[in-house]
């Protein structure tokens, strides 16, 4: 399978998400001598897109798919285990605004990122706009960080 495929269907997936498309999409580039410019561009936008597809998904599926017995048990598992999460977003997003979204979202650990930032701004249902837009920013915020960390500019583990 080609490396750079493989890297967007990472950047595209809950808990890998940039974290594991990007690093992979640099060696990609770096073999094939194409700008880093390119690669970031592709893998974030290509993140982006799962954002917004599951953004779909949460308004017109779910509802429809809440009838069948195995997706409610299985959403409603994973709503249990967001829970916390959720709340402790909402008291510092009274405070902060889509400025904590943001930040949440580009924090480059395992269960924060676009999808969990999603989940958490269609459960508050809070505004989808700027939704998108801190959730985007937080994606491009990631990206640099996980790119600068793949390429030996920055620790993010001592």
């Amino acid at each position: 399978m080609n490396k750079l495929f493989l890297a967007i269907l990472l950047s595209m997936l809950p808990i890998s998400e940039l974290r594991g498309g990007m690093p992979l999409a640099i060696s990609y580039a770096l073999e094939n001598n194409i700008p880093l410019a390119n690669i970031f561009f592709i893998v974030v936008v290509a993140n982006c897109i799962a954002v917004m597809l599951l953004f779909l998904f949460l308004d017109f599926l779910h509802e429809k798919l809440l009838r069948i017995a195995p997706y409610r048990k299985f959403f409603h598992r994973i709503i249990r285990r967001m829970q916390k999460k959720v709340t402790s977003f909402e008291e510092k997003y009274k405070t902060y605004g889509f400025i904590a979204l943001s930040l949440y979202v580009a924090i480059p650990l395992p269960i924060t990122g676009g999808w969990t930032g999603t989940l958490i701004a269609w459960l508050l249902g809070l505004e989808r706009k700027k939704s998108l837009i801190a959730i985007f920013s937080g994606i491009a915020i990631a990206g640099i960080v996980v790119m600068l960390a793949s390429l030996g500019l920055i620790k993010l583990f001592f």
